[in-house]
């Protein structure tokens, strides 16, 4: 093989975090960067010699190109097989599927989620490990490592082959073997969820919209729900992958959603709307005047899983990250299986379902999973909701209503103030757990505090401990604040609030969760001082 040795230098701030490193596009396009972390994580995961490994992404701007330089540097390291999406393609569950299936030591996923795209967009890359998720905390301290020390990285001079046809060719030593990106993940739904129950369901005159955003899911659900399911050509909408997301933000939430809101809301209505993320991983339930939260979703979705024929047998457990709302908690306790209260981040879920100790997980940023695969999947969940809408008979809201009826409802919401000075949201995160001891006992905005704390986890399969993950702040009417500090951006930091409380009595289900949380909304503020350190008179997203 003719492999180039290219000396090079540590570059500052290449440290993973919960969905390994992000940067805007230009970043990653400078010479030498997108290198210098593809070389440190080969190295941090122990080398790839003789190494299977799954590559893909989410079709953004530069994905193509990166994806070559990662086949040049992985032949150039070793590699045995690199199976890759067609043009690139693969939605985060599909890989994480793909690398199940195949049995690869891993994969490499680019990706910035839900962050906008194109050359002046976001831009991101993460390695998912054989059990298809996200890297734990050990191999991405290894990878940080390698950035900081790394003097030179490997990269075949020949260029990577094409990603446009479906086959196996050679590069170096190292087979290329360019795979049908939707095929597979086709398969695997119609294991999970009764394909002929809801093919009958559009049959009957059900109507959906699904809006995929420009992003990668638009493949995946052209193919299922207007090809498998026989849904009418046009439920699913802005269904070609497009580099920048048609100018748009790939978030599925009711800013960046807003026209499939819009519709959810009018008289011209559909039966039910959903909507994903750029990689796939995210989504969003409407019904006809009802937007379903995430944290509702997950407790819905585990409380009627055994509806969908993967499921039969019911659930091990149930887990939920921190910040998402307790309703799952309540469907745990009522089926008498164990639930689970975990840092936000995938990986922290893969030990439970790795050891089967859980069968479904959640968190409140609109992703819910199972253990089908070890991320979160965007369709899936819009899938299994189609399957308990047909399995019921009844509408979303019809679902939503009974399932507050017998459980009672977390009425929740969540304030991000995006892009603040980054010294603003540490300081103020650090001045909230210094106040930590005095908060108990203190009255904000009418309500008493009665604990408070920063949220640390023990992982009950391998002992490790994870701390400061998020101040909690729960009140003596069992009313609850969080507060963290994002991870997801490039730039500046985005300050989380999250605010709920429990309210049983079904004559006040029907209430507006904003006007319900008033008081809490106003003791978060006052407890942390939010508007008066950013300047901001309102959250800039609420969900």
């Amino acid at each position: 093989m003719n492999v180039e040795i290219v000396s090079t230098a540590p570059i500052e701030g290449q440290k993973p975090g919960t969905s390994g490193l992000r940067k805007k596009t230009a970043v990653f396009m400078k010479p030498g960067y997108l290198e210098n972390y593809v070389q440190a994580v080969i190295e941090g995961v122990g080398g790839v010699t003789g190494r299977t490994l799954v590559v893909g992404g989410d079709g953004r701007f530069f994905n193509d190109k990166a994806i070559g330089i990662i086949l040049r540097m992985l032949a150039a390291n070793g590699a045995a097989r690199a199976i890759v999406g067609q043009n690139g393609m693969l939605s985060t569950p599909a890989a994480s599927n793909l690398i199940r299936k195949r049995k690869a030591f891993g994969g490499i996923v680019l990706s910035a989620s839900h962050n906008p795209g194109g050359p002046d967009g976001d831009f991101g890359l993460k390695f998912n490990v054989a059990n298809g998720g996200p890297a734990p905390e050990p191999i991405t301290d290894a990878i940080l490592a390698r950035t900081k020390d790394l003097t030179e990285y490997r990269i075949l001079r020949e260029d990577a082959p094409s990603l446009a046809t479906i086959g196996e060719t050679r590069l170096g030593d190292m087979a290329v073997e360019i795979v049908d990106p939707v095929a597979d993940y086709v398969a695997l739904m119609e294991t999970l969820v009764d394909f002929e129950r809801i093919r009958k369901l559009f049959a009957s005159g059900f109507s959906l919209r699904f809006d995929a955003m420009h992003a990668v899911t638009g493949p995946y659900a052209k193919a299922i729900l207007e090809g498998e399911l026989g849904a009418p050509a046009g439920t699913v909408v802005n269904a070609v992958p497009l580099p920048d997301f048609g100018g748009h933000h790939p978030d599925p939430n009711p800013v960046h959603a807003a026209e499939l809101f819009d519709l959810m809301f009018s008289p011209e209505a559909p039966d039910m709307g959903a909507a994903s993320d750029g990689d796939g991983d995210r989504n969003i339930v409407l019904g006809r005047g009802i937007s379903v939260s995430p944290s509702d979703s997950l407790a819905v979705l585990a409380a009627n899983i055994h509806h969908a024929k993967g499921y039969r047998d019911g659930l091990k457990g149930i887990a939920r990250s921190m910040p998402t709302s307790r309703a799952a908690d309540r469907v745990a306790e009522k089926l008498g299986v164990a639930s689970f209260e975990t840092p936000t981040g995938w990986k922290f879920f893969g030990n439970l379902l790795d050891a089967g100790r859980v069968t479904i997980c959640g968190e409140e940023s609109a992703g819910t999973g199972s253990d089908h695969v070890r991320e979160k999947d965007g369709l899936w969940a819009i899938l299994l909701w189609l399957d308990i809408v047909a399995a019921r008979g009844q509408s979303v809201a019809e679902i939503l209503t009974d399932h507050w009826r017998d459980y009672g409802r977390d009425f929740y919401t969540r304030h991000d103030y995006e892009g603040i000075d980054t010294a603003i949201g540490d300081e103020l995160m650090a001045d909230l757990r210094a106040s930590l001891d005095t908060l108990p006992g203190r009255t904000f905005a009418g309500l008493k505090v009665s604990a408070a704390d920063d949220f640390a986890y023990e992982d009950p399969t391998d002992g490790s401990v994870t701390r400061r993950q998020g101040v909690r702040v729960m009140f003596e009417n069992g009313a609850r604040a969080v507060f963290r500090l994002s991870g997801t951006g490039t730039e500046g930091a985005t300050l989380r609030a999250y605010l709920e409380a429990f309210e049983p009595d079904p004559s006040r289900h029907g209430q507006d969760s904003q006007e319900v949380l008033a008081d809490v909304i106003a003791a978060a503020d006052e407890i942390a001082g939010i508007r008066q350190r950013t300047g901001r008179t309102a959250p800039d997203v609420v969900t």
